[in-house]
This record gives C-alpha cells, structure tokens and sequence, in this order.
C-alpha cells in the first residue's frame, strides 16, 4: 500500500491534525509529512506539541509523540524537490491538507507549485488521486469560495472542519475526532473514533 501525504499548513486547527495523524499511525502505514513554517508555530500555540526547525527534528519528534514506528514517518522540507510527493511517476495513495489555510487552497486551485506541499498536491490531482481539503476559516469570501467550487469540479473533497452535535459530544476532542473520523471514512480506514449513523 502507498503512503498518505499529510500537509499541515497554518490555519487553526491543529487538533485535526494531530489526530489524524495518531490514527493514522495505528493503521502503520507509511506517511508523509509536509509542515509550512506557520503550521510549525501554531501547534506549539494550540497543542503541547514542539517540533523543532529541521526536518530531522521534526521527524524524530513527531515519531515519539505518536508513538511511532521507526521510519513510519517521514517529513519532507517546502523545498525538497526529491521527495517521492514531488513526482507523477510515484504519487501517494492520498493527500490531506489538514488545516488546510486559504492562501494553500488558492495556490492548489491555480496550479501554483511554488512549494513542495503545493507541487504534492498538483500532483496528486493530475495523478486523480484522492485529495482532502480541511479548510479552517470563517466567514469565506466569494474568491474562498470560487477556489474551492473549482477543486470540487476537479474531484478535490472539501471537507469543512464543521463537527456536528447529534452525537451529543462531551469533550473538544469528541468534535475533533468527528471531523477526523469523516476524513478517515473518506480515506477508506477503518477506525473506532465515531459509529456509523444508525438513524
């Protein structure tokens, strides 16, 4: 099975995140890793998570604090031209952008490949991979709005980090794992976070 591409950019939301990418871990499958500069400095404001500067650090980082196998994580810099996520000739299975700020849906939308989490993207899309916007703002504009009609037309999901109430949750991490959980289902993992809809 190929990897999941995780891009964290830096919008509000970082408990998505990061529970993604912890039941992402128990399936032990491979995945990589994209964080923007700005993602970095927001998960230090929203979680007890420090990742560090460099991709090492973050990669070893994020290892332990999920608890991780050794090399089942693997974090690409912006500009690592090399990484598998940057070719059509080996494309991930998936990609997340979780949260996923508008300046990323606007580059994704226009084809601007001027990053690696951009060129991933691009990538995945012309490669008709699944692709997963987690917008995170509020309100959205006409252009938010244009941008993300045209990646829907494309095939892109966008899935707003929009966690519902019928589930009557007792905690945030009841929301967060609803919009994971929905993430999850698209993705086709299995998982225990939320049951199906019984009616």
């Amino acid at each position: 099975m190929k990897p999941i591409a995780i891009a964290l950019t830096g919008a509000s939301g970082m408990p998505y995140a990061i529970t993604l990418l912890q039941e992402l871990v128990k399936t032990q499958k491979q995945i990589y890793v994209m964080i923007s500069q700005a993602a970095n400095t927001v998960i230090t404001m929203e979680t007890d998570l420090n990742l560090g500067a460099d991709t090492s650090t973050i990669e070893q980082n994020l290892t332990k604090y999920l608890n991780a196998k050794d090399g089942q994580i693997k974090v690409f810099s912006k500009n690592q031209w090399t990484a598998p996520v940057a070719s059509g000739s080996n494309p991930p299975r998936a990609m997340v952008v979780c949260p996923c700020t508008m300046s990323t849906l606007s580059a994704i939308a226009n084809g601007h490949s001027d990053n690696l989490m951009h060129r991933a993207a691009d990538v995945v899309i012309k490669e008709q991979k699944k692709l997963i916007l987690v917008p995170r703002e509020t309100p959205y504009s006409a252009i938010h709005l244009e941008n993300m009609l045209k990646l829907a037309r494309l095939g892109v999901v966008i899935m707003d980090a929009n966690p519902a109430f019928y589930q009557k949750p007792d905690s945030i991490q009841d929301l967060v794992n609803f919009v994971v959980a929905r993430i999850l289902d698209h993705l086709e993992i299995e998982h225990e976070l939320l049951p199906p809809w019984q009616g």
